[in-house]
């Protein structure tokens, strides 16, 4: 069960999030105020899997939070919530160390698939900015790949699809997690949308005369790898 500590002063706010959230079977703590957050986070041993940060806090403000937990040297995920709608605070947010942010007064729903998504990424293992298949590199911080040295015209979908596979590279994933985890949808409604985008991926990244490194398991899914040498890392 993941743990959440949701750090918000609106008392009416607070509490329908604690409900919901453990409806959800998550395990929530909650805290008013961002001095006892910080006494909360702190320590060398991660208490949390994600945090659910207000801005607008009495004394120490979530930005200034935020700013802490990172100069610390904590990784816990971060989602942000603010009633302030303007670029610029979003900017302030994520570049104090938030991994996501979502405007007050916000649908549960899309605020349960942020945390989700904020929590898959947060437990990827730690991986090289840049991961060499054959003639094949993706860069995953800069979010591009190259064959042969020349940048591969991808679409931001096509992307997260590349990388989702690439980090699981070696293993066999479904159609049913590929659903889940680059487009955050049920399987239902991407089976078809999901082989279209695996075959486009593959004339992309693919050499002309050689084998493709996305290999199709019949009644399986998908597995991502050199077949004639694995990664070199």
């Amino acid at each position: 069960m993941s743990r959440i500590l949701v750090v918000e002063d609106e008392q009416h706010l607070a509490d329908g999030l604690r409900y919901n959230l453990e409806a959800e079977q998550y395990d929530v703590d909650i805290v008013d105020n961002g001095e006892e957050a910080l006494k909360r986070l702190g320590g060398d041993e991660p208490r949390y899997d994600l945090v659910i940060l207000d801005v607008m806090l009495p004394g120490v403000d979530g930005f200034e939070v935020c700013r802490r937990i990172r100069g610390a040297g904590a990784h816990t995920p971060i989602l942000m919530l603010t009633a302030r709608d303007g670029v610029e605070s979003r900017i302030g947010g994520l570049d104090s160390g938030a991994d996501d942010y979502l405007t007050k007064p916000f649908d549960f729903g899309e605020l349960l698939a942020r945390l989700r998504a904020v929590i898959r990424r947060g437990r990827l293992p730690v991986t090289p900015a840049v991961i060499t298949f054959g003639s094949l590199r993706v860069d995953l911080r800069a979010r591009q790949a190259y064959r042969q040295n020349s940048l591969l015209r991808l679409t931001s979908r096509e992307f997260s699809l590349l990388e989702f596979l690439v980090l699981h590279a070696g293993q066999v994933v479904g159609r049913a997690n590929i659903a889940e985890h680059v487009w955050d949808a049920p399987f239902e409604s991407m089976s078809n949308v999901i082989d279209v985008m695996v075959q486009r991926l593959r004339r992309k990244i693919d050499e002309p005369d050689g084998a493709s490194l996305i290999m199709t398991r019949r009644g399986e899914g998908y597995m991502f790898g050199d077949t004639e040498r694995m990664a070199e890392r």
